[in-house]
């Protein structure tokens, strides 16, 4: 990132701390009227006439420099990624990650572990990483290693399938 785009992009932050709430007018007075801006619209109206006392209205002048608009105040662009295919078309220099809240565990910690290899930048990684990581490849062989027990030898003795059979055939002629 370059030197003028750190200094456009704490010039924004300054604008935004300046920037007031735009609400829709009378929205404080009446529970019916929400507060999501809409433009003033009465030809006696104080807002429209940017009266002294009456919240400001939306205009041009509260806009942020235009080079960083939309960008991450990181300085990156941000991309969206649900899966480890969609971390192929991110440009690391320009963009970043951020991956998407509807994604499970596991596969957040292969878009993670993929993301480092390709040298990608994770906007919202989760709060401790390496524990993260611990806890699901603990898991995964607690569960692959408890099916088998150490003293588990097969028997020679198959009759049991010959049992099975004859009682199948004993079941189709008394049917």
């Amino acid at each position: 990132m370059t030197v003028s785009k750190k200094r456009l992009l704490e010039k924004r932050k300054k604008i935004n701390a300046r920037r007031p709430n735009f609400v829709r007018q009378e929205s404080w007075r009446y529970n019916r009227v929400k507060k999501s801006w809409r433009k003033p619209k009465g030809i006696d109206n104080k807002m429209k006439e940017k009266r002294k006392g009456v919240p400001a209205m939306v205009s041009v002048g509260y806009r942020g420099p235009k080079a960083v608009r939309g960008l991450h105040p990181s300085g990156y662009q941000v991309v969206h990624v649900a899966n480890i295919y969609e971390l192929d078309k991110v440009d690391k220099e320009i963009e970043a990650v951020m991956i998407k809240h509807t994604v499970g565990s596991r596969k957040r910690q292969t878009i993670l572990d993929t993301a480092a290899d390709l040298g990608l930048k994770v906007l919202n990684p989760p709060a401790r990483i390496e524990e993260f990581g611990e806890v699901l490849e603990d898991t995964m062989l607690e569960e692959e290693y408890e099916l088998l027990d150490e003293d588990f030898e097969l028997d020679e003795d198959f009759e049991l399938d010959e049992d099975l059979e004859k009682d199948e055939k004993s079941k189709d002629d008394s049917s």
